[in-house]
């Protein structure tokens, strides 16, 4: 994944997170117990290489990187729509969450993410 494709899923997961995107579920009752508790709550880094869900996937369904200044601003704008914490949708894998874990997820799945190219 390059940078330019990181921004774009990451467009894609905030769009998923607001209930504005589709994606197909892929949950499980140890994804909505088990999985969802060590990759919120435990303080321990992401790993790379977790296959996500092809409607967010760039190269397969996830939308693909166009202009980057819009693509960024796009980021910049959805950061603090999702972090007023107005709605969420359903998460594809660990399903309905409250909204303090929809905070945690965004917050680590932006952070995994800008690690990954050093920001």
């Amino acid at each position: 994944m390059t940078c330019h494709q990181m921004v774009c899923h990451l467009n894609d997961s905030f769009q998923v997170g607001l209930g504005e995107k589709y994606a197909s579920p892929a949950t499980s009752l140890f994804a909505r117990t088990v999985m969802k508790f060590f990759a919120l709550y435990v303080p321990l880094p992401w790993p790379h290489g977790i296959p996500t869900r092809p409607e967010i996937e760039q190269g397969r369904g996830g939308t693909p990187p166009a202009e980057w200044e819009r693509d960024r601003a796009t980021l910049r704008a959805l950061i603090p729509e999702f972090a007023a914490g107005r709605r969420f949708g359903t998460h594809p894998l660990w399903g309905e969450m409250s909204p303090r874990d929809w905070q945690v997820w965004g917050y680590r799945h932006l952070d995994h993410h800008l690690r990954q190219f050093g920001v």
